[in-house]
């Protein structure tokens, strides 16, 4: 072996060392840096070729790698807006100039403009729901938009589905007097509800429903406006009902075997329409399993909710939900191979593959999970246990080239 290789190998030893201490100091000072990934390096052999009987010193090669795809310890927090995800993927994230990355650092909050950023200024990216239902842009991150919040917003909505799901007890005689939807003093009724919807400007409007037997496994069902009871009684309405609706069932299994569904005019509002395909017809008293309305009043937002779906709904304070947005997350098909840039920001590579995204819990996506942040991958322990080792290999290294250094001096004096 040459004394050139073998110092060349010492000095060799010794940059590769330095870049394992250089990772060693990064990764102990962003420890408690939310999302941060730990950088980890890996060597491998430098041969130089030889002739046979002889050898030439090598050296080493140095790779630095980032250990992206290892998930960090969630950290639960007291607000909502901190998002941490629960398995793969990445959240989909903008600067100001509209360009988009990807990060797991989810300490969101929101700005003046109401858009959600996160401690390194980069801001959530998602999918509206202003044209109904989002569909992901699979292979591009710039299908996405900046996710906007609006706090003071004062908004109501009209009912326009329900649910009305009941048992009709089987049991029941048919009715022999006049039905309800005659609308006269005499009208009798086997049993009665009422159901709150809201009009077009969000004001409460009460819809009674009659339900009444009428033949064997044939009943009516009447929704009249409250508002047009006469005081003391049930009957007359000021006006005919608003809806009428014969429900049949199958006298051997209680199920539906007709129309299930009645569309309500609602005053001063849209159509609603309710669902029935739930009820029965069994030997057991009148049950309501589920009577519901959508639509709110007006109401202000409360707080805001992130579903581990990715849906970022606005809590009104009435307690209804509105979806305004759908993160998405993305991924690769080498999450460690990614280009890391300053923000705790990766952008995809030739090395990492191409951009995929998806909804939550979608594929191998995990889920999102409010409240919470991921902490760094570190271990201080790891680190300082590596920072020794790359100490005492530093010094090895240094000692093969101080080695080396004197053997020159001797060979060289050799010479005189």
């Amino acid at each position: 072996m040459s004394l050139y290789g073998m110092m060349r190998t010492g000095v060799s030893g010794m940059q590769g060392q330095a870049s394992k201490l250089s990772t060693v100091a990064d990764n102990i000072a962003n420890s408690a840096t939310t999302g941060y990934k730990k950088l980890g390096v890996e060597f491998s052999t430098l041969v130089v070729n030889s002739l046979p009987n002889s050898h030439n010193s090598g050296g080493i090669i140095t790779n630095v790698r980032q250990h992206i795809s290892q998930q960090g310890v969630m950290q639960f927090t007291n607000s909502g807006l901190d998002l941490a995800i629960d398995g793969g993927g990445f959240f989909v994230v903008k600067d100001d100039n509209g360009s988009s990355f990807m990060t797991r650092a989810g300490s969101f909050v929101p700005d003046e403009e109401g858009r959600l950023v996160n401690s390194a200024g980069y801001y959530l990216a998602g999918y509206s729901y202003a044209n109904g239902d989002p569909a992901v842009t699979a292979n591009s991150l710039d299908g996405t938009e900046i996710v906007r919040l609006d706090n003071t917003e004062m908004t109501a909505t009209p009912s326009q589905f329900g649910n009305f799901r009941v048992n009709f007890p089987a049991d029941e005689p048919a009715s022999a007097a006049p039905l309800p939807s005659t609308n006269v003093a005499a009208a009798e009724f086997t049993h009665k509800s009422s159901v709150l919807a809201y009009d077009n400007l969000g004001g409460s409007q009460l819809l009674d429903v009659y339900m009444t037997k009428t033949a064997a496994n044939t009943w009516e069902v009447a929704v009249f406006d409250q508002a047009q009871a006469a005081p003391g009684t049930n009957f007359p309405y000021g006006a005919g009902p608003l809806a009428t609706q014969t429900v049949t069932f199958d006298g051997t299994t209680g199920q539906p075997n007709g129309a299930t569904t009645i569309a309500v005019p609602v005053p001063d509002g849209q159509t609603l329409t309710f669902d029935m395909a739930g009820s029965t017809q069994l030997s057991a008293d009148f049950t309501a399993y589920d009577i519901s309305v959508d639509g709110n009043a007006p109401s202000s937002v409360e707080e805001l909710n992130i579903s581990a779906d990715g849906t970022v709904y606005a809590q009104y304070e009435n307690e209804t939900l509105r979806p305004l947005f759908r993160v998405p997350l993305a991924t690769v098909m080498s999450p460690d191979r990614l280009t890391s840039l300053s923000g705790n920001i990766f952008v995809a590579n030739e090395d990492s593959g191409d951009v995929r995204l998806g909804f939550p819990g979608e594929d191998d996506l995990g889920g999102i999970v409010s409240g919470a942040l991921e902490s760094s991958n570190v271990d201080i322990a790891e680190e300082l246990t590596k920072m020794i080792e790359g100490q005492r290999n530093y010094t090895a290294n240094s000692k093969v080239f101080q080695t080396g250094s004197e053997l020159m001096d001797v060979l060289l004096t050799l010479k005189r």
